[in-house]
Formats: structure tokens, C-alpha cells, sequence
């Protein structure tokens, strides 16, 4: 039995095969009458539009590139879900690659060979060199979280790191908080760099220093080798009473150390500050303050930019989008009695 064609539809809806294929194309212009007409002949025939066959008329695959480093971060997994339903109501679909720098050049290859329409790049460690040789290749591009120093030719969303960082500082500072601490992401990230670069200044501003710091690299079980170097000794007051971490998977693995290891209690003995605000962060054992990436406005802008990219709308632009301080009870409200 031959297989059923968008001709034949068109046949038996009376329309002709362009109004078929417009009735099967996210965002296409077709009346609500002509899409009935269609679907209705469509369900009688058993009739499937062939996305790879049309994908070879239209030369577009309807499928977006997302790279990831790893998904152990709370918040990447809710921006996973969420950045593929808002593309799936344009008819697209994510491709989810996971890598890291020592991949770059199969990621790009396996990129190149579905022939991906964008690329939305979450990468820590890779976003730089693969975002530039993407570029190159005519494969249109948003940062998702990160930057690119000193590059003019590549997009980006983020939240502002920089404020994020001066606010949880100034926060601490006017709490009463004498020893603040920071424990930094992966060192040489964009993230990383405008949020510590934020605390350095919020503390300086407000007549204080940087109390000590260490090195989680985004990492659960690094954060807690940190967590234990910072509060190495009993001498109290060689200790921090406060600690901004660069964001909340590895502020929760600094709690549980803390608490759990060294017996100290939270905010009582220390106060911790995370960055992002995940989902994780209100729940009841962590109640953890933390500055907020709104990630609904960030997928919604990064959707917007890549597909505006992608229809020549724009080159390149950098959205840089407010945070907040989300205040709980990991976070002492004020000086000590």
C-alpha cells in the first residue's frame, strides 16, 4: 500500500499542497478554516508530515543545539525544561549535548552534522572557543548564562553577576557580619569573575575586605573540601561568621558540611548566601538566602534573541537582566546581641 502524501490531503481537503505544508509549519500564515480542513483530511488518511522531508525543502532541521557541561546543578535542569517547552511553541526542538573542553571539536563536528538551526551554549567550561568556531561556521548563537570577554560577534543572556554579588555583600556587611568569606566558582568563568568582582567592590564600599576565600570550581564535593580549609581550627575568631558562595549547589553541599561535619550551627555560628535561587533553596532543611536568576525571563529573552538570530533580525546583542536577594533563615537579619 502506497504511503499517503501531503498531496493526496490536499486532494481530499480541496486546498492546494502549499496550504497542507503551511498547516503543519509552527507559525506559518494558514486561516483557522484552511488548518481544520487539513487536520480533518489528515486524520482520515492517517496522513504524518515527514519533519526530515521537510526539513530538506526548507533547509532548516527545527532543531536547536543545547550544550551543556553536566546537569548536577540544580538550576541547569529546570532551565533544560523550561528553554525546551518555550522553543517547542515555535516548532522547534532541543538537541541536548553534554560536554566538556576537552570535547570541543567532536561537540562542534556532531553540532555540524545535524545541522542545527542555533545553538544555545550553557557551557562553563567550553562556552568561549566553541561559541567562536560556531560562529564561524554560520551556526547562530546565544550565550545562556556566561559571556564572552572582549567578543563583539557572539550573543548573550545573563543575569547581572556583578550587582548580584556587590548586593549579597552589602547585605552581610549591613547584617552585622565582621569575617565574610567567599567561595569562588570555576576562576576564570564569567559568572564567577562578575560575581566575586561584585563582592569585592559591595565590601569595599561599605569599609570592609574580603575575610579569606577558597575554590569550590561549581562542584558539590570541592565546595565541601572549601567549606572544611575556611573552618579549619576552633579559634572563633580566626573563622569566617559569614560566606557568600558563587551559587546554591555547592552553597548546599557548604551547609551540610558545616552543620553536619563541624557542628556549627546555621545562622547562629555562620551565615550562607548562595546565587541563583534553585527550586532547593526553600526547602525547609536549607532554607538558604540566595541571590535570584529570574530564568523565566532569562529563557524567554534567549529564545527571542537566537530566533531573531536566526531569521537575520539581529547580529549580536548582550541582555544583561536584574537579580534580586531572596532572604531566609540561612542568613542572619541582624548583629548579634
Amino acid at each position: 500500500m502506497a504511503a499517503v502524501t501531503s498531496l493526496d490531503v490536499a486532494r481530499l481537503a480541496q486546498v492546494s499542497q502549499s496550504a497542507v505544508s503551511r498547516a503543519f509549519t509552527p507559525g506559518a500564515s494558514v486561516s483557522d478554516v484552511t488548518r481544520a480542513k487539513v487536520e480533518e483530511a489528515a486524520r482520515k488518511l492517517g496522513y504524518r508530515p515527514n519533519a526530515i522531508a521537510r526539513s530538506l525543502i526548507t533547509r532548516r532541521s527545527r532543531m536547536i543545539g543545547v550544550v551543556m557541561s553536566y546537569l548536577d546543578n540544580q538550576f541547569y535542569p529546570v532551565v533544560l525544561e523550561k528553554i525546551s517547552q518555550r522553543l517547542q511553541r515555535d516548532g522547534y526542538h532541543v538537541l541536548l549535548f553534554i560536554a566538556d573542553s576537552r570535547e570541543a571539536d567532536a561537540v562542534l563536528a556532531e553540532i555540524l552534522q545535524y545541522q542545527v538551526d542555533g545553538l544555545v551554549l550553557a557551557s562553563t567550561s567550553m562556552s568561549s572557543a566553541l561559541a567562536l568556531r560556531c560562529v564561524d561556521a554560520g551556526i547562530p548563537v546565544v550565550l545562556f548564562n556566561r559571556t564572552i570577554r572582549n567578543s563583539h560577534n557572539t550573543s548573550s543572556v545573563t543575569c547581572d553577576n556583578y550587582a548580584g554579588g556587590r548586593l549579597a555583600a552589602q547585605h552581610l556587611v549591613d547584617t552585622g557580619h565582621q569575617r565574610i568569606a567567599y567561595i569562588a566558582g570555576m576562576e576564570d568563568s564569567s559568572t564567577n569573575l562578575d560575581r566575586e568582582r561584585g563582592f569585592r567592590d559591595g565590601l569595599t564600599e561599605r569599609g570592609r575586605r574580603c575575610f579569606a576565600r577558597a575554590v569550590g570550581n561549581y562542584d558539590f564535593e570541592l565546595a565541601k573540601t572549601a567549606a572544611r580549609e575556611l573552618f579549619a581550627g576552633g579559634d572563633v575568631s580566626q573563622r569566617p561568621d559569614a560566606v557568600l558562595v558563587a551559587n546554591d549547589h555547592m552553597a548546599i553541599a557548604v551547609m551540610d558540611t558545616l552543620r553536619i561535619e563541624l557542628g556549627l550551627q546555621i545562622p547562629q555560628d555562620v551565615s550562607v548566601v548562595g546565587f541563583d535561587n534553585v527550586r532547593q533553596a526553600a526547602w525547609g532543611s536549607y532554607q538558604l538566602t540566595s541571590v535570584e536568576q529570574d530564568a523565566d525571563a532569562m529563557i524567554e529573552a534567549t529564545a527571542r534573541l537566537l530566533l531573531d538570530q536566526m531569521d537575520g533580525a539581529v547580529q549580536s546583542r548582550a541582555i544583561v537582566l536584574p537579580v534580586c536577594l531572596v532572604l531566609r533563615n540561612s542568613c542572619r537579619r541582624g548583629p548579634q546581641p
